[in-house]
């Protein structure tokens, strides 16, 4: 039942929501998350987290980088059936149409925060 409770309250959010529905297109890492939907790097870190902690999503490392993609492997059925109505929900939906536009022109994963690094030095 605690599972149940944990998986519900991080669907509970409109942002969680949206950067899942990044997630459903991609793997992406905080930074993009920050520039497609326009939050700051503690909202997009929370969401993430709650996400992560859900079970939802899987983290993979890279220097000091960390990418979040769903994660399909070894989850019960009814967390794929989730995902699956989430998307589903989301599909025609204006704002996550443009959410997913924004994060196709940020190109490949990763790229954009390469971009900002080289920005700074």
């Amino acid at each position: 039942m605690r599972d149940l409770v944990k998986i519900m309250k991080a669907l509970s959010d409109e942002t969680r929501l949206r950067i899942l529905n990044l997630l459903l297109e991609r793997e992406c890492c905080v930074c993009e998350v920050m520039q497609v939907l326009g939050v700051s790097q503690s909202t997009a870190s929370r969401g993430l987290c709650a996400l992560y902690d859900a079970g939802f999503l899987k983290r993979r490392r890279e220097g000091t980088w960390a990418f979040f993609s769903i994660n399909t492997e070894g989850m019960a059925e009814y967390y794929l059936e989730i995902i699956g109505a989430v998307k589903e929900a989301v599909e025609g939906n204006e704002m996550y149409k443009s959410d997913r536009e924004r994060l196709r022109q940020l190109g490949p994963v990763g790229s954009h925060c390469a971009q900002q690094v080289a920005s700074r030095n």
